[in-house]
């Protein structure tokens, strides 16, 4: 029988022709369905433009407010609970709703965008026990003006809502992390101290922040310390939190007593604190008790630090220390050993907050009796 042959009759068995059929379908289908994924991966490739912002970033949660306040709409929503306690004590419950975890997609400026926020379940943050996040916001075109447009809103937004406040960080790990919610600043005039300590500190500051040519020019490092020693109460803490207000700077805060504080993490905290914020270091005196009790009891203070004095006197003035910071350290025991072996290793000015003598308390009395008249609404006489 010749081939020929053999193909017709093939073809006009209706089995054969039914299964070739199928097969010949089938693959087409398969080959349309990979170009069609092919064609979707070049497409994104040169026709859109994607932005994935990580949940460590510093504008991720700018981000999630910019959009819980684009996308108003959504039906999709996570509650973040946050408490608030006023100045009277009360306490007063707040609910923020941001756009739960799927795809999202939001009119901006004639275009529309894809926002997908995924959630890690099986990647935690050590520090907070929260899972790992991210955004992703895709659009079309190939200009990423549109990304920098969200991001400066997005910051802008973030802003508006700390204006005239001062933020408080605290360190976390190997990073600065917002430390509740910002606080109303504080005047400088409602920090009652000796006469003309306030404005040596105000004017030495100001002049350190206006001058950076003056240091570089000189060879000398940019950077500024201060320790205010003093007995507890006498303003320490207070007037660098109006010290902030009035620079409209923030406020880092960082125990030194903590035990997993090593020199190498102090140095790194002090290299990525955020710009235009006064770092504090409060009672620095405390982080070095154990040291010298170790010798007489090392089982009592086995692990409650790994800090040592050198390490820290290394990180404010040492070779791999950082430029234009400032530093505040505030201490109630100045005559401690080590402070009095290494006072001329200190960089900076060396303030004594007394505590109030009857001038001062006259002053204090002024200035509040003078803010409780205005209240009441009647004048208040000398």
């Amino acid at each position: 029988m010749p081939f020929s042959d053999f193909i017709s009759a093939l073809k006009d068995n209706p089995y054969f022709g039914a299964g070739f059929g199928l097969v010949g379908v089938g693959t087409a289908l398969a080959l349309a369905r990979k170009g069609a994924q092919i064609g979707m991966v070049a497409f994104r490739r040169h026709y859109m433009i994607t932005l994935e912002v990580p949940s460590k970033d510093k504008s991720y949660h700018w981000l999630l407010n910019w959009i819980s306040h684009h996308a108003k709409h959504t039906q999709h929503l996570s509650v973040e609970t946050s408490y608030l306690q006023h100045e009277s004590g009360r306490i007063s419950t707040k609910f923020d709703f941001v756009p739960s975890p799927g795809n999202h997609f939001i009119w901006y400026r004639r275009k529309w965008i894809r926002i997908e926020r995924n959630r890690e379940k099986q990647m935690l943050d050590l520090h907070t026990g929260t899972p790992w996040e991210s955004v992703t916001f895709t659009a079309f075109g190939t200009k990423r003006d549109i990304f920098f447009n969200i991001l400066q809103e997005a910051r802008a937004l973030a802003l508006q809502q700390q204006e005239g406040k001062t933020v408080m960080y605290t360190a976390m790990g190997a990073e600065w992390r917002q430390f509740g919610f910002p606080r109303r600043r504080r005047p400088l005039r409602s920090v009652v101290l000796e006469e003309g300590v306030s404005e040596k500190i105000v004017q030495d500051v100001k002049g350190f922040i206006d001058n950076p040519k003056w240091y570089t020019d000189r060879g000398i490092p940019y950077r500024r310390g201060y320790l205010l020693y003093g007995p507890p109460g006498c303003g320490k803490s207070s007037f660098i939190t109006a010290l902030a207000g009035e620079l409209e700077y923030s406020i880092c805060l960082m125990s030194l007593s903590d035990g997993s504080l090593s020199d190498d993490r102090l140095n790194h905290l002090l290299s990525v604190a955020p710009q235009q914020s006064i770092i504090l270091l409060e009672d620095v005196d405390a982080a070095f008790v154990s040291r010298d009790l170790a010798k007489q009891n090392p089982t009592a203070y086995q692990g409650m630090g790994r800090l040592t004095f050198s390490g820290l006197l290394n990180a404010l003035d040492g070779v791999a220390s950082t430029e234009a910071r400032i530093v505040f350290m505030t201490t109630n025991h100045i005559d401690r050993k080590s402070f009095n072996t290494t006072r001329d290793k200190s960089s900076g000015i060396w303030q004594n907050m007394l505590k109030a003598r009857r001038i001062k308390s006259i002053r204090i009395g002024k200035h509040y009796l003078w803010t409780w008249s205005l209240t009441m609404d009647f004048p208040l006489y000398e």
